[in-house]
Order: structure tokens, then C-alpha cells, then sequence
């Protein structure tokens, strides 16, 4: 895959692991971490709605900013103030405000991600795609065998200690990212003729170009569709993030330091799939490996939802289901979603699906804080509902392309 890139795709991946490797250790432990230190399941949820609702107005004004500051520039700025200053309240937590500031600079991240997204894709050719989302999976793939680290880690300094030193490794470890990633990547043709046609750009005319590009996405039926798909990814994403950690601890009393060995597991068996699946798979067939893809991954969480306390071995065959039913849908959608957009109007395109998805995703976090309180397994199974749509609409998105 990796003799595919070129470009600043090339230059993104190689500081990746930077980013994914201390992501890895403190993604499980998370919410764990806001649990013990006094917030509760619904002020968890609140805390991610509130995130994402912020998240609408800077993915509003993310498209802007990327084409006037350009992409290198405007990607190392707001890499800095979400992640790296906003690990600071999160190393120092201490109740729920400092995790709500850290939220609130947290959703700064969509403007760097919108510049991100432009300087991954636009220099390479649309055929080639799939290789660099195939490429970043493989890096978070890898990212994930670390997991059990954190595990190891809490084990030993237990939970508030271990989770705030995972905080450190990464707030340092992005940092060097970001600096490094900097200096070995370019500003497009693109990102530069956009700079400088936005240099005297009001915010009227962000207004009415956004309104454009609108007009572009609602009347391209394919366009919606994999929009749409694109939605429910995040939504159920989003819920599964916040609370699987929670559920396994609290509902299925798996110990802290051992919930980590789930996500080694899911990287594990996705490694194996990437190196003697995946070369193997019809790339004029991914639409239908996506609908199988998120029909493995339902069926993932409905076995999750039967366990009951302890039950190790069925909890690994959920993992490895999710792990089939994420090397089948991931990379695709997201090649699938770049290949939509026109590269001269990427940036706000990204913008405005950045607002569509917020939109409908942003109540993800107290829907699930509040059926989680009427019982647990009710967001696993909004999570399932969300694949399954999520099926039925590629396969309406196939039929029509």
C-alpha cells in the first residue's frame, strides 16, 4: 500500500503513528477516567453533546479559515490549541469543569481536520484513495496492539495516576507530531490558489458559497447517500466510544487494567485481515463489501448485548466481528466520500458534511447518557439500528451509481 503514496499523503502517514500510538492507550480508558473522577454516565453524555454542538460552529468556519490560512498553516495552528493545550486540563483534572473546557478546545480539532483531510487527498489520484485510507487503518491497526499497555499501566498505578501519565505521553508524542508533519509537507496548487482568492473572501461570501455547495450535494442523489452513510458511521461511533468502556466495567465487570486486551484483540485479527485478506479483495466490488461490511458489524454488537458477566471468549468473537465489518467499511467509505468532492470545492464541502453530521450526531452523547440510564444495552442497540440503515442506504447508493 504504502509504495502507492506519494506526496503529502506519504509525509501525513509517517507521522501518524505518532498521533495513533498514545491515542490507543488512553482511548479505552476515557470516560473510566471522567467516572472516577466524579462525573456521572448522563454528565458524560452531556459533556460529549456539548462538545459536538461547539464542534457545528468551528466545522462551520472550518472550510474559511482552511482556504485563507491555507491548509499547512491553519492544520498546525488548531492542532495546537485543541490537542496540545487542551491535554493540559485533561492531565490536570480534577471535576467535570476541566473536562468540559478541555471539550470546548477539543472542538477547535475540526478546522484542523478539515485542513488535514484536503492536504491527505488533494495532491494523489482518486484511483489510489483507498490505499492511503487503507494505509492510515493500518497505522491505527498497529496503534491498537499497544493498547494493553494502558492496561499494563493501569495495573500497576491504578486508574487516575496511569490515565493522567497516558495524557503526558500523548500531549508530548502530538506535539512532535504536528511540528514535524509541518515541515515535511507542502501547500497544493490548490491551497494556494484558494489562499489567495480568499484573501479579500467576507463572510457573506462564505455564506453564499456554502449555500452553493449545498445546492451541489442535495441535488446529486448519490452525493446524499453516501453522506447519509457517512452520518451514521459517526453516529454510531460516537455512542460506541463514549460508553463501550463504561459497559464493560460496569455491566460486565471486566476489570480496568483487562478491558484494554478488546481493542488489542479487534487490531489483531484487522492486521491478519489486511495482510491476507484485503490484497485479495475486487475493488470494483467495495460497495457490496461495505453493506456486508456493516451487516458483520451489527451482528458484532447483538452478540455483545447477549453476554453476560465475564463471558472473555464470546467478547473476542465480538471484537474479531468488529473487526471484519471495520476493514470492510472504513477505509471504502472514506475513499468513497473523497472521490465525491470536486477538489476545488473540498475544503467547503467538508465543512458543510462536517455541520450535517454534528447535526444529527450531536444529541449521540446524551441519547446514550440517558438510555444508558434506563438501561445499558439500549445504546448498543441504536448502534445496531445504525448499521443496518446504514446497509439499506449503500445498497440504494449501489443500485444508483
Amino acid at each position: 500500500m504504502f509504495k502507492h503514496l506519494s506526496g503529502n499523503a506519504k509525509a501525513c502517514l509517517l507521522y501518524e503513528p505518532l498521533f495513533l500510538l498514545p491515542y490507543t492507550l488512553y482511548v479505552t480508558y476515557a470516560s473510566v477516567f471522567m467516572l472516577a473522577l466524579g462525573v456521572s454516565e448522563k454528565g458524560i453524555g452531556w459533556i460529549t453533546t456539548f462538545g459536538l454542538v461547539l464542534q457545528i460552529f468551528t466545522s462551520m468556519i472550518s472550510g474559511y479559515l482552511t482556504d485563507r490560512m491555507g491548509r499547512r498553516n491553519s492544520l498546525l495552528v488548531f492542532d495546537l490549541l485543541s490537542i496540545s493545550v487542551g491535554m493540559l486540563f485533561l492531565i490536570f483534572a480534577q471535576n467535570i469543569w476541566f473536562f468540559i473546557i478541555a471539550a470546548a478546545l477539543s472542538s477547535l480539532n475540526r478546522i484542523a481536520n478539515t485542513a488535514w483531510y484536503c492536504l491527505l487527498v488533494e495532491d494523489s489520484e482518486p484511483s489510489k484513495r483507498h490505499h492511503i485510507f487503507n494505509m492510515l487503518q493500518l497505522v491505527g491497526v498497529i496503534g491498537g496492539l499497544f493498547a494493553p499497555i494502558g492496561g499494563w499501566m493501569v495495573s500497576e498505578w491504578t486508574l487516575i495516576p496511569a490515565v493522567r501519565i497516558m495524557y503526558v505521553i500523548a500531549a508530548i508524542s502530538m506535539t512532535l507530531m504536528f511540528i514535524g508533519r509541518h515541515y515535511s509537507t507542502y501547500n497544493t496548487e490548490i491551497s494556494n490558489r484558494k489562499r489567495e482568492d480568499n484573501k479579500s473572501m467576507d463572510w457573506a461570501a462564505m455564506i453564499k458559497e456554502y449555500t452553493g455547495v449545498l445546492r451541489v450535494i442535495f441535488a446529486n442523489r448519490s452525493l446524499l447517500l453516501i453522506f447519509c452513510v457517512y452520518i451514521m458511521f459517526q453516529f454510531q461511533l460516537t455512542i460506541k466510544n463514549t460508553f463501550l468502556s463504561v459497559y464493560l466495567v460496569q455491566v460486565l465487570h471486566f476489570r480496568d487494567a483487562f478491558i484494554a486486551i478488546f481493542p488489542a484483540v479487534t487490531s489483531a485479527a484487522m492486521l491478519l485481515l489486511m495482510l491476507f485478506v484485503v490484497p485479495r479483495l475486487n475493488h470494483e466490488r467495495l460497495n457490496q463489501y461495505m453493506i456486508i461490511g456493516f451487516i458483520i458489524s451489527a451482528a458484532a454488537i447483538v452478540l455483545q448485548i447477549l453476554l453476560h458477566d465475564g463471558q472473555i471468549l464470546l467478547m473476542i468473537v465480538s471484537a474479531v466481528l468488529s473487526a471484519v465489518g471495520t476493514i470492510l467499511t472504513y477505509p471504502y467509505l472514506e475513499a468513497a466520500v473523497a472521490n465525491t468532492m470536486d477538489d476545488d470545492k473540498r475544503a467547503g464541502m467538508l465543512s458543510i458534511l462536517s455541520v450535517l453530521i454534528l447535526i444529527f450526531i450531536s444529541p449521540a452523547g446524551a441519547i446514550g447518557g440517558w438510555s444508558y440510564s434506563i438501561d445499558p444495552r439500549l445504546p448498543f442497540l441504536l448502534i445496531v439500528a445504525a448499521f443496518l440503515l446504514s446497509a439499506l442506504l449503500m445498497y440504494f447508493y449501489k443500485t444508483k451509481k
